[in-house]
């Protein structure tokens, strides 16, 4: 059943309904909608922003942790007196303020290997903002069991990085049609890698590749354009510049291979 929408909603919503690639259909894909989010960091909180002001109709948030200081420069959901509640808690109440339309789901669980599935069992589309390897490969590996969309970003010092993984939507596709998983870009953790708190990161960095993740993310849902799926967008904020290439599937893929 298509989803209808309230005189506050065809307002708020006016501007998406007027572009030919979204108009009233891809706004109703959008309500019917329900994203995870995995993060709500720095990539996470614009990203959720964005999703909520676009009008998905429900939001996962998933994150174990608390607020801090140092958060501030860059997580542009959260406010000074936020600092050490839990993220999910506070990032729920702002969103449902900003749109009272879209169920926002807080989880203070944190994400791994063995409840991953459980976790993003009924999203459509997931986004994954999170700063670990051993959480980045459990999301990455729910997705392609659960055959669902991952939108993937990360972000170092001045340099950020977006991918959308679509291996799980095609595993069953014939072999031509089936694409790459995240695993086939990162097949294992580097050594020794670097994280934001060791080396920095610019905070509107993550505002620009949070915001692009939502912008996938709507684009998947909206079927709207031509989306990052099966290839990986790099985007070099201090020469400013961005190139895309095309991710190949990898045979030995320890996720996605046959």
């Amino acid at each position: 059943m298509a989803a209808t929408f309230t005189p506050d909603e065809l307002e708020r919503y006016a501007r998406h309904i007027l572009l030919k690639e979204i108009g009233g259909a891809g706004q109703q894909r959008l309500k019917a909608a329900h994203v995870a989010i995995v993060g709500a960091g720095g990539l996470g909180a614009p990203a959720a922003l964005y999703l909520a002001a676009a009008g998905v109709g429900r939001l996962t948030l998933i994150d174990d942790d608390a607020v801090s200081l140092s958060n501030l420069q860059r997580q542009v959901l959260y406010r000074s007196s936020d600092v050490g509640a839990a993220k999910v808690t506070r990032a729920a109440e702002t969103l449902t303020a900003l749109n009272p339309h879209v169920a926002i789901h807080p989880c203070t669980e944190r994400l791994a290997a063995a409840n991953a599935e459980a976790l993003l069992s009924g999203a459509d589309i997931v986004l994954d903002g999170s700063d670990s390897f051993a959480t980045r490969f459990a999301v990455n590996a729910a997705c392609h069991a659960l055959r669902i969309t991952l939108v993937a970003g990360a972000v170092g010092r001045w340099d950020g990085q977006l991918g959308v993984f679509r291996s799980g939507p095609t595993r069953d596709r014939p072999e031509a049609e089936r694409l790459p998983c995240y695993r086939c870009f990162v097949p294992e953790a580097p050594p020794n890698a670097e994280t934001c708190a060791e080396v920095g990161i610019v905070g509107a960095l993550t505002g620009v590749v949070g915001s692009m993740m939502a912008l996938e993310a709507i684009k998947e849902i909206a079927q709207a354009g031509e989306t990052l799926a099966g290839r990986l967008l790099f985007f070099d904020a201090l020469a400013g510049e961005a190139r895309t290439v095309r991710l190949a599937r990898d045979p030995a893929c320890p996720v996605c291979a046959p």
